[in-house]
């Protein structure tokens, strides 16, 4: 196993901090997500706030699913077809099933894998990170979507910025309230990575089911981070200036699925695979 020291030293270092940080008495996007995903990283307010969700709108952890699988899909492709040795993943959340340093070095044992999330649950759990691959780099910094620019200068300690990245946005883009300054931050991200470096992301619609914006407006109104609701028109602007790969922004289920997909094939859960030239 190689490890960034320098991320593993600040990861060690903060654990006690991060654990002693971690606030109990609201839920927490990250853990409720978790719990959808069947994780144990979670605490009972994120609980009761998820099926409070799911009464709501009980497609949500199809979701959330979908949301899944649709990342390791994408890095499937990344890894395999596209040739990409690199990944960059903001706001990566708690570790479950098939992270991406996972997903990409069963492909490519010498892949090198850079998380990135301010949450001090997650900074709790670095070291279940920071696990690859002897051949491979995996590294967790602790830093903050809303900083791109700390963010790719931390991450030029683990990855080599003059050969393609693929940028993993998962689920992310929906915390910053303004659009505008969504699609600021992302292109900020691309625009430190190469030519031949991807986009992959996905995020929440409204679109399918009246219900779903019900379920997060409340959730909103807890006192939790807010998350916004896109279109899929808006998912798609994240990807202005890059070569789409078929078959586009689609919902997640409908993005080159496999054996795997178990949920609908129509879902508020919007993503693609972008280019950059």
């Amino acid at each position: 196993m190689t490890r960034d020291s320098q991320a593993t030293d600040r990861s060690e270092a903060g654990e006690v901090d991060a654990e002693q940080k971690i606030d109990t008495s609201v839920p927490h996007s990250a853990r409720i997500w978790n719990y959808w995903l069947g994780g144990k990283d979670n605490f009972a307010v994120d609980r009761a706030a998820g099926d409070q969700y799911r009464q709501v709108f009980p497609g949500v952890v199809d979701v959330a699913r979908a949301s899944r699988q649709f990342l390791v899909r994408s890095i499937q492709f990344l890894a395999g077809e596209a040739g990409v040795r690199q990944f960059l993943d903001v706001g990566t959340g708690l570790p479950t099933a098939n992270n991406t340093h996972e997903v990409a070095q069963r492909i490519v044992p010498g892949a090198r894998i850079v998380y990135v999330d301010s949450d001090p649950l997650v900074l709790a759990h670095a070291r279940a990170l920071l696990v690859g691959t002897a051949e491979g780099r995996t590294a967790y910094i602790d830093g903050d979507l809303h900083d791109p620019a700390a963010v790719i200068a931390e991450a030029g300690r683990t990855l080599d910025f003059r050969q393609p990245v693929g940028l993993i946005l998962s689920g992310v883009m929906g915390h910053v309230p303004d659009y505008e300054t969504a699609r600021s931050i992302t292109r900020q991200l691309l625009a430190s990575l190469p030519s031949g470096s991807y986009l992959s992301l996905n995020d929440g619609t409204s679109l399918i089911s009246a219900e779903m914006q019900q379920a997060q407006d409340d959730y909103n109104d807890s006192g939790a981070t807010p998350y916004t609701l896109r279109s899929p028109d808006e998912i798609a602007g994240f990807f202005d200036g890059l070569e789409l790969v078929d078959p586009g922004v689609v919902p997640c289920p409908q993005w080159r699925p496999d054996d795997a997909v178990d949920t609908p094939v129509d879902i508020d859960a919007f993503g693609g695979v972008g280019r950059k030239h």
